[in-house]
């Protein structure tokens, strides 16, 4: 029962992060002003805290799941998946740290507005970070086949 609690709890926090990054995508454009940096800045601290949510919970899949840890401890597709996945929160740090310039900004000034090439830089980062997060699931699908054990 702890496995399936513990994939369902997965499954959700990762389908979460995921709608958090595309809204992310979505918030980041030119005309950026307070109100909605404010609000990026809310889902950035969401996203940030369900990613180590996500790691807990996967990593106590790997060790109290079905297969237990001296299954995944071994397995190189775990590893890649728990790589891309560090990459992607590396990936988001620059992102971050421009959000919370933005919100200072913001704070200090209503009128606000992100510049044009600070949109198009933060656009890349993320772009870059979701190229890497389509890959966790590639590698999710093949731990499910047993693939490459």
């Amino acid at each position: 029962m702890i496995d399936l609690v513990l994939a369902v709890l997965h499954h959700l926090l990762v389908f979460t992060i995921v709608a958090i990054f595309a809204i992310q995508m979505t918030i980041v454009r030119p005309g950026l002003a307070a109100g909605g940096i404010a609000r990026l800045a809310r889902f950035d601290g969401a996203y940030g805290g369900l990613s180590m949510a996500v790691i807990a919970v996967g990593f106590g899949r790997a060790i109290w799941g079905l297969r237990g840890w001296e299954y995944y401890s071994t397995y190189w597709v775990f590893w890649a998946k728990v790589g891309a996945f560090i990459l992607v929160g590396l990936l988001s740090i620059p992102p971050t740290l421009r959000f919370q310039r933005w919100l200072r900004a913001a704070k200090a000034d209503a009128s606000f507005v992100v510049p044009q090439e600070e949109i198009g830089a933060v656009r890349q980062w993320l772009h870059r970070e979701g190229l890497v997060l389509i890959f966790i699931p590639i590698l999710a699908a093949m731990m499910a086949r047993g693939i490459g054990y």
